[in-house]
């Protein structure tokens, strides 16, 4: 089979391209291939990225690519932490992994999470309505509902304040991971900041000087041990709390992009305020995962050398696959710019959706999280669709050359 061959200027290093446009880069690349294979380099390596079903089963086959080094110290610092599951293959992810199906798959345990953001969420409604005449920015509230209430449910103890710090931080950890610069630096000081006080708290737990509620994710964390039956230290163990409680907060991107969406298209509140099965608040929620940016691509290692459509990919090049690309991509997607939360209704277009990864929960690298992300996301499009609001002037633009994006006013809302 011959080998990825190709003229050096295919291989030139798009790093600051791709710093520079975004989530652009990768689907202008994609649209200039002739064979729907981008070669490029990132950071100096050799980088082969892929789009379409095809290339989420060859992506998420664990015989094809491996995660343990894949991602580099930058995100490790930031968004993800050292050690974590992310970073795991074999059987060593796969017993670590179990811990957080335990936690995040469970019916009950996503039920009760859903009824604690939306208190929280109707108490933070309440205190906008004392003061009507001023407006709210809506990812910043929200950042701080979902981080209070998943500290609920996790049994992760926390005030008003370390609560709207934590907000804060998380929201950090997201924003600067695909960047440099301040934005960088300050994700740093918050995953430090946060897995301190994380392992601090692990170790009052372990030592009973700290009590955590049975079957809570905190109670869990400090008591798993991994495939080598050893507990795990301080510090992995609040990175991996930190990984349940992160990825909750950053659900307030999406909330922001269901506000976007319900101020661009009011025509769905009514039908959401009336949606008693849930069906269309689902889809909705569906919808905005896909319509919007939010994960550029996801990113592993050949773990050998590999065969791709008649090439082969030698071992160790860094292998992405398109989301955002693949989420707007016309051969997959009816009219893929058209924000229509209707097109789930048969459940075939679920297949191609892979907001947050492909492939198996159980056995592979998907979100285990992401049960959890449709439920939060579906209950407050509904708490949203059934407010009487209104949406002052401001900036709702959202820059595709931003990773994350965000529409750049952080969507302020009155209560009317």
């Amino acid at each position: 089979m011959p080998t990825l061959k190709h003229p050096p200027s295919v291989w030139t290093d798009g790093t600051l391209s791709l710093l520079a446009q975004g989530y652009a880069w990768l689907p202008d690349h994609m649209r200039a291939s002739a064979d729907g294979t981008v070669r490029t380099r990132l950071l100096g390596r050799r980088t082969v990225a892929l789009r379409g079903p095809e290339a989420v089963a060859f992506f998420y086959d664990e015989q094809h690519v491996r995660r343990r080094a894949a991602l580099p110290d930058p995100v490790l610092d930031t968004l993800f932490g050292q050690g974590a599951v992310h970073t795991l293959d074999g059987l060593a992810h796969r017993v670590r992994k179990a811990m957080f199906l335990s936690l995040l798959k469970d019916e009950k345990g996503i039920e009760a999470l859903r009824e604690h953001v939306l208190l929280r969420l109707r108490e933070a409604v309440g205190r906008w309505r004392e003061e009507p005449e001023e407006s709210v920015v809506l990812f910043d509230e929200t950042a701080r509902v979902l981080a209070l209430a998943v500290c609920d449910w996790t049994g992760v103890p926390v005030t008003e304040p370390g609560g709207a710090q934590l907000a804060r931080d998380c929201v950090a950890m997201v924003d600067g991971f695909a960047t440099a610069g301040p934005r960088h630096l300050r994700a740093r000081h918050a995953r430090k900041r946060q897995e301190e006080a994380l392992a601090r708290l692990v170790v009052r737990v372990r030592e009973q000087r700290e009590t955590a509620p049975d079957g809570s994710a905190l109670d869990v964390v400090a008591r798993h041990r991994d495939a080598d039956g050893a507990l795990l230290d301080p510090r992995p163990a609040a990175v991996e709390l930190l990984n349940i409680i992160r990825p909750t907060v950053a659900i307030a991107w999406f909330v922001t992009f269901a506000a976007h969406a319900l101020h661009r298209w009011p025509e769905h509140r009514g039908p959401l305020r009336g949606d008693v099965s849930g069906h269309l608040a689902t889809g909705f929620a569906h919808e905005v995962r896909r319509f919007y940016p939010f994960a550029p691509f996801v990113g592993g290692l050949a773990a050998r050398d590999l065969q791709w459509r008649g090439e082969t990919v030698p071992e160790g090049t860094l292998l992405l696959l398109d989301l955002y690309g693949q989420h707007h991509d016309p051969r997959l997607w009816a009219h893929p710019y058209r924000f229509d939360p209707h097109r789930y209704a048969t459940g075939e277009s679920l297949r191609d959706l892979i907001p947050q990864g492909g492939g198996d929960a159980a056995e592979g690298h998907r979100c285990p999280g992401e049960d959890i992300t449709v439920t939060l996301l579906a209950a407050l499009v509904t708490e949203l669709a059934g407010l009487d609001v209104s949406v002052p002037d401001q900036d709702l633009t959202i820059s595709l050359s931003r990773m994350p994006t965000l529409p750049r006013s952080g969507f302020r809302l009155r209560l009317a």
